[in-house]
């Protein structure tokens, strides 16, 4: 019976969290009632939660994680400040005399504002709020518009710089350690979130070529936008779209560029980010009091959630080992017909399905540290795994009747749009993302080239 103890405490987390209690306390909460349970019946050894202190100072002490209020500051700033509003109008002058045009606009914009904020449901909204009208009346259909727009925000897991990716990239280090430490190599290689992020680009890249050719060839509107029908106001001025366009993609490229070329760590390259966002914001004008105010509050909620769940996913992880959890993982994933193959099959089948009850941060925090070392020490390389997992909570976001992104852009859609319609909209593009995750196992190289020959690995 013991050994079925971390299966039932993981159960029950994922229950509690259904139940819709806050994350950080349901994680922590339910691992201290069962390590308390545990102690009483004699299956928990206390000792282990002698080591929640280290844990928490090796948190605190862990510089890589500096990078997240960065980068979540640098997003907030982005949409409050209307940088992206801006974009989109720009871009849809600049295409709106295509027939698709506008599909072609709210994909690229939200692409940008996805590298730019890496937040799955600040996307979405912003995106559902800004095109979704201007869609409706163009002549999209209510499943074309909705479909494009709740699959462009889930961009924001794979195209770097990424809250996702940095995130991840740290869990995956860790574990990448601990999986050569467990096979007995005491001087271990190492993974960082750059590292990751030069393996995202290429996938993020070939994923928006997908989304504009669908967009082109199959999502066009029912009513064609000639040159005679746009208005004097939409009309093209090349200086405006420069006005735009160029200060966010230089923010991106600054960004990206610095830790492609080794001048900056992630975590420099996030204070880049930052302070190019908030110095874009009063260059146009838009910097007040209120407004920075607005941002940092908005920087401080967001990244206090993170490492909330951060602490109660380590109280977690500690409970989980302290029951011979990772034991058990692995001698299960080693008794698996099928090897390495099957046990990333259902390790990706499983993360699937958790991504329609839990977010990323918390499968980031939590199941990625319990089946990462067992998957990387069969063989898997780090960077590969991190994008498949990804791309694979991506399309888990973006999948009925439960995908988060539906919910986010149920709340600000219209009545007049019915869910179903939402949901038949999404379903070309969840059939994108599962052939490019069927490309990346198929090539691994999609992943693995360029970092390959970006840091020489």
């Amino acid at each position: 019976m013991a050994e079925w103890i971390p299966f039932i405490m993981f159960l029950t987390v994922c229950l509690v969290l259904m139940a819709g209690y806050p994350v950080a306390f349901s994680l922590a909460g339910t691992a201290l009632l069962f390590a308390f349970v545990g102690m009483l019946s004699g299956h928990f050894d206390p000792a282990y939660l002698q080591a929640l202190p280290n844990r928490l100072f090796g948190i605190m002490q862990n510089g890589t994680l500096i990078a997240v209020p960065l980068f979540v500051l640098m997003g907030i700033m982005l949409e409050k400040s209307r940088l992206a509003e801006d974009l989109l109008g720009s871009m849809a002058s600049l295409f709106g005399r295509f027939r698709s045009g506008l599909g072609v606009s709210v994909v690229l914009v939200g692409a940008l504002l996805a590298a730019s904020t890496g937040i799955v449901g600040a996307t979405v909204v912003t995106m559902g709020l800004m095109s979704l009208p201007i869609m409706l009346k163009r002549g999209y259909s209510s499943a074309q518009a909705t479909g494009i727009i709740a699959a462009t925000g889930t961009l924001g897991q794979i195209i770097p710089p990424s809250i996702a990716l940095v995130l991840l990239g740290d869990t995956l280090s860790s574990a990448y350690q601990q999986a050569q430490l467990n096979m007995g190599i005491f001087t271990p290689k190492t993974v960082s979130i750059g590292d990751l992020f030069v393996g995202a680009i290429v996938p993020g890249l070939i994923l928006v070529i997908f989304y504009i050719s669908y967009v082109v060839l199959v999502a066009r509107p029912k009513l064609a936008a000639p040159q005679a029908q746009i208005d004097n106001k939409e009309k093209v001025q090349i200086l405006k779209l420069l006005q735009d366009l160029l200060p966010p993609i230089c923010l991106i490229i600054a960004v990206l560029g610095s830790i492609l070329a080794g001048a900056a760590t992630p975590t420099e390259a996030a204070g880049v980010g930052a302070f190019g966002a908030i110095l874009l914001a009063a260059i146009k004008g838009r910097l007040s009091l209120s407004r920075l105010r607005e941002v940092t509050q908005g920087t401080a909620e967001v990244t206090s959630m993170v490492f909330l769940i951060l602490i109660g996913a380590a109280v977690f992880s500690l409970v989980f080992r302290g029951f011979g959890g990772e034991e058990i993982v692995e001698q299960f994933f080693a008794n698996l017909p099928g090897g390495v193959l099957m046990a990333t099959v259902l390790v990706m089948l499983v993360i699937f399905l958790l991504g329609f009850i839990l977010d990323f941060i918390e499968i980031t925090f939590v199941v990625v540290p319990i089946v990462g070392p067992v998957l990387l020490a069969m063989g898997l390389d780090p960077i590969w795994l991190g994008v498949m997992i990804a791309i694979n909570l991506q399309t888990s976001f973006l999948t009925p009747p439960f995908g988060f992104a539906l919910f986010y852009l149920r709340g600000v859609a219209p009545a007049s749009v019915e869910t179903a319609a939402m949901y038949r909209g999404v379903i070309p593009f969840i059939f994108m993302q599962l052939v490019l995750m069927i490309m990346l196992a198929i090539w691994p190289q999609i992943a693995t080239w360029l970092p390959e020959l970006v840091y020489g690995r």
